[in-house]
């Protein structure tokens, strides 16, 4: 083992030992979370020490960045499973169903339109989790909440594998409420799946039901400096603001 795969591989037990303590609050395990490793701005070289180490599922914020890396990790590794995490472009639909296996960010009519027009032609129904407003913050996408119903129901009319609900709690506030609200939404509209939860808060999401969670700098590090800023990036930024 390499010394950067011995390094991942310590940063992927750290996070999972806590996931399991966050779990055995609410009668689960760590292996009933599905913890998806946000390798945004990550190089191939900085995301193979991780595959190395067992993680297996990862998180792109932007499809064309990802198209620039996971085919040929996913040649080397074929049971890799990507998740679109960040805001879609309805013109962007087609790429994300030919590369993504989940997308966590339907949000809007347009964009359902969009993915169902992408299934249809490529013959492919990816799982969807709807992303809803959950702070009512103008600057950040996601469906709002008095909307979400609606959408849900386009959604399943429309023949789109529905997962659950994903949010991104405002910054710099503590985010167990609107966990908590987004976890009743979801039972109230029988889903069964929560994408909630990040490096600063993942136990607390967990606790509070979360399925799926996004961890980017708790198993990577902080993020090249250098990189360009996202919009899904550190809190108080727009659009998904929450550092991941």
């Amino acid at each position: 083992m390499t010394t950067d795969t011995l390094e991942a591989a310590q940063r992927l037990a750290t996070v999972r030992e806590a996931m399991g303590r966050a779990a055995r609050l609410t009668d689960r395990t760590a292996d009933d979370i599905t913890l998806i490793a946000i390798s945004k701005t990550q190089a191939a070289d900085a995301i193979r020490p991780l595959i190395d180490a067992g993680q297996r599922a990862f998180g792109e914020n932007r499809v064309q960045e990802a198209q620039g890396k996971w085919p040929a990790l996913r040649e080397e590794c074929a049971d890799l499973q990507l998740h679109l995490v960040g805001q879609l472009q309805s013109n962007k639909a087609a790429d994300a169903i030919a590369l993504f296996d989940v997308i966590h960010s339907l949000d809007r009519p347009s964009l359902l339109t969009a993915l169902t027009k992408a299934m249809d032609a490529a013959d492919r129904r990816i799982p969807c989790y709807i992303q809803v407003n959950i702070g009512a913050e103008e600057q950040k996408g996601g469906c709002a909440i008095a909307d979400t119903p609606a959408l849900i129901k386009a959604a399943r009319a429309a023949d789109i594998p529905l997962l659950g609900l994903m949010c991104v709690p405002p910054a710099d506030i503590e985010p167990a409420p609107f966990f908590a609200l987004l976890a009743k939404m979801a039972r109230e509209e029988g889903l069964a799946r929560l994408s909630m939860g990040m490096s600063g808060d993942y136990e607390t999401a967990i606790m509070l039901g979360a399925t799926d969670i996004r961890v980017g700098t708790a198993l990577f590090g902080e993020r090249p400096s250098a990189a360009r800023p996202d919009p899904t990036s550190g809190r108080g930024m727009v659009r998904n603001s929450r550092a991941k």
